[in-house]
């Protein structure tokens, strides 16, 4: 028996989210699917680092799954690769010789949270990327962002009806926000993330750009450990679940 390591890309917009649901496509069932198909009938579960929402993509998101096929890693690719739908794609395939899993070994997780800061929209941005048609200060987003770095209790960013049990504390390595081309991008380095934290991060970001909140607001929004204390949970089609590290 084999684990199996796979890095994947996904459009999330036609997706109800990774994992599998009653009703509604799943990325993890159209893995699954696939690997049925290979293994001829047989059911191959697979693990991922964690679960993306509805809409929300991932350039980097990582999988496992065991097989006794004893396939080449380039085999495995193009096999599944073929077999899936187009808004899904195999990156990277490694043979673990290692233990090795996909959720418990993870070290850091990097999102990206993209917004399209110009007065038109883009149609051919508009899954990827949330429109703000008015103008932001991005340097006071970017002092935001310094305050969130560190080790933190972020219940004040976790969704309040997210069934979270126990620790809210996560450690934020790197924070930023910098705007090219009126392309914002917002990225977040960190140990793990709460559900919906990074959204919410990004709605708090997004009223500190507006003028609604300074910067040195967020200090206090982490300390009141209050999800009513912080910003509106921005959309989920400026997300990215960008990179996955387990060194």
């Amino acid at each position: 028996m084999e684990r199996i390591k796979c890095t994947i890309h996904y459009d999330g917009t036609w997706f109800s989210g990774y994992q599998i649901q009653p009703n509604g496509r799943t990325v993890q069932e159209e893995l699954e699917t696939a690997l049925t198909k290979i293994h001829k009938g047989r059911v191959v579960k697979v693990v991922a680092s964690g679960r993306t929402d509805a809409g929300v993509h991932a350039k980097g998101q990582v999988i496992h799954f065991d097989s006794d096929l004893h396939i080449q890693k380039e085999n495995w690719k193009k096999a599944l690769n073929t077999l899936l739908p187009d808004d899904i794609l195999i990156d990277e395939v490694s043979i673990m010789n290692i233990p090795f899993h996909a959720r418990f070994d993870v070290k850091e997780k990097e999102y990206r949270y993209f917004v399209l800061n110009t007065k038109a929209q883009d149609v051919f941005r508009r899954h990827f990327a949330y429109h703000v048609p008015y103008d932001l200060d991005i340097a006071s987003m970017q002092q935001a962002c310094e305050f969130v770095k560190g080790k933190h209790d972020f219940t004040s960013f976790c969704a309040s009806h997210s069934g979270v049990k126990g620790d809210k504390v996560r450690t934020i390595y790197a924070a930023s926000c910098e705007k090219e081309q009126g392309l914002i991008t917002i990225t977040f380095k960190g140990n793990g993330f709460l559900y919906n934290m990074v959204r919410i991060l990004v709605g708090t970001l997004l009223e500190v750009g507006e003028g609604e909140r300074k910067p040195s607001d967020l200090p206090s929004i982490i300390q009141a450990a209050n999800r009513e204390t912080a910003g509106k949970t921005a959309p989920p089609q400026g997300l990215f679940l960008w990179k996955v590290s387990y060194d």
